[in-house]
């Protein structure tokens, strides 16, 4: 079948404003849309720009908009679209650097005030065990991936970019929550703030772009739960 890309063009190092540039392939149905980009970089434009590594959807680093949805491009098949026009955009409420790829480094430091990781007061004599009861709790949150769809997604964070955003948010939750961290507390201080948790309005946009089906907003939820349970 025969599919046109119209593409999103943009060199911050040069070029003025925006452009579209259109390619049209003979694909088939289950061809993915990273495969269609990688056929148009090598075959008609080399200079077409966008983030790719595993092709697996493990990396997180190929999330693009595409006909107005966050997703990762080496998920999505031709025959997923159902379009014979397909509109490629870079995610959006990130400064474009070139083309399909934005400068993530807002969402980085963000990521980083949550404190991602476990924190250890004491070193412990052998290894931290688990009941799978509390593994349960941080099951989803273990696989996020880091892509940026959600927070880019976020209506929230295109009306205040101070917003952590759900992406961080999910991290703290990852390491609050977990039985082996011992000091919960400190996740949360960082994210009882007004352009921490409070900020999130439930609107849901999270979950839909979320490429890994996690929940988002319900792990947020518990983590306002948590901050009203510590001041009562």
């Amino acid at each position: 079948m025969q599919v046109k890309f119209s593409i999103f063009r943009y060199d911050a190092s040069k070029d003025e404003k925006p452009y579209r540039q259109e390619f049209s392939l003979e694909v088939e149905p289950t061809d993915r849309i990273l495969d269609c980009l990688d056929r148009i970089k090598w075959d008609y434009d080399g200079s077409l720009t966008y983030r790719r590594s595993c092709s697996h959807g493990i990396c997180g680093s190929d999330a693009i908009n595409i006909n107005g949805k966050n997703m990762l491009a080496c998920q999505v098949l031709i025959q997923d679209i159902k379009k014979k026009l397909i509109r490629i955009d870079p995610i959006p409420g990130m400064p474009v650097i070139k083309d399909l790829v934005v400068d993530m480094t807002d969402f980085f430091e963000k990521y980083e005030v949550v404190k991602p990781y476990l924190i250890a007061k004491n070193p412990p004599a052998k290894e931290r065990l688990q009941s799978q009861a509390e593994r349960a709790l941080i099951d989803e949150a273990v696989n996020c991936i880091l892509c940026g769809a959600c927070t880019s997604s976020c209506p929230s964070m295109w009306g205040n970019p101070n917003y952590l955003g759900p992406a961080a948010l999910l991290k703290a939750y990852r390491f609050a929550f977990d039985s082996r961290d011992e000091a919960p507390a400190e996740h949360l201080e960082a994210i009882d703030t007004n352009d921490g948790v409070w900020r999130c309005h439930t609107i849901f946009n999270c979950v839909e772009a979320c490429p890994k089906e996690i929940n988002l907003t319900w792990h947020i939820s518990q983590l306002k739960k948590k901050m009203v349970e510590r001041e009562f």
